[in-house]
């Protein structure tokens, strides 16, 4: 499956993994993990946040209601929107959202154009031949990144995996990744499914 097969097949997914399934489910742990990142590690008030594959906005909307005001979202799927509007109408009316694939949208954002940058399970379903991505998305992340990603285990062998037979998850160890680009690990937890990762920009 190639570059495009998987931002294709993301596009147009409906039922299991769609925006409406993510819906339903609503903020979760890995919502709470990355509000607490941002609570623990933020240096300034009021900062500007973007989530790289926001689906219909659960995450956000789970950092709305926590005060942070200033939200932006990344999301393939155009069925996102709708769904947005109807489950976090506040989220829809107040947030900025961009309904195309990161690597479309990126180079349109300046340099540090926002304060976070964050992930939950997406930089994994980036394709290989798309890795120029996350420099971009380290050159847009003003003070930190956040990454809540599947980055299989030891024991496995290869550096790719398959949801269900259908859709690649590709593994990679985003702390070498993203401290090539500037930044330093500042936190790491390990759970059970996901790896929690926390970035600030250095200043050297």
């Amino acid at each position: 499956m190639d570059s495009q097969e998987v931002r294709r097949e993301w596009r147009a997914r409906s039922g299991e993994y769609s925006p409406a399934y993510y819906a339903y489910y609503g903020p979760d742990d890995k919502t709470d993990a990355v509000r607490a990142a941002l609570d623990e590690h933020l240096a300034r008030p009021d900062p500007a946040i973007l989530e790289v594959g926001s689906s219909a906005g659960r995450h956000l909307a789970g950092l709305l209601e926590a005060g942070y005001t200033d939200l932006a979202g990344v999301e393939l799927n155009p069925e996102a929107k709708p769904v947005m509007e109807e489950n976090y109408p506040e989220l829809a009316s107040q947030g900025t959202f961009h309904f195309d694939a990161i690597e479309s949208v990126v180079s349109e954002f300046a340099d540090d154009a926002f304060d976070v940058v964050y992930s939950v399970e997406t930089l994994q379903h980036v394709h290989p031949d798309d890795d120029w991505v996350f420099e971009a998305l380290a050159r847009i992340a003003g003070e930190l990144i956040v990454t809540v990603e599947n980055e299989g285990s030891a024991e496995e062998e290869e550096s790719v995996n398959y949801i269900n037979d259908e859709f690649p998850l590709y593994y990679r160890d985003w702390g070498a990744i993203f401290t090539a680009f500037g930044f330093e690990q500042v936190a790491v937890e390990e759970r059970d499914r996901d790896t929690i990762r926390v970035f600030r920009a250095r200043s050297d």
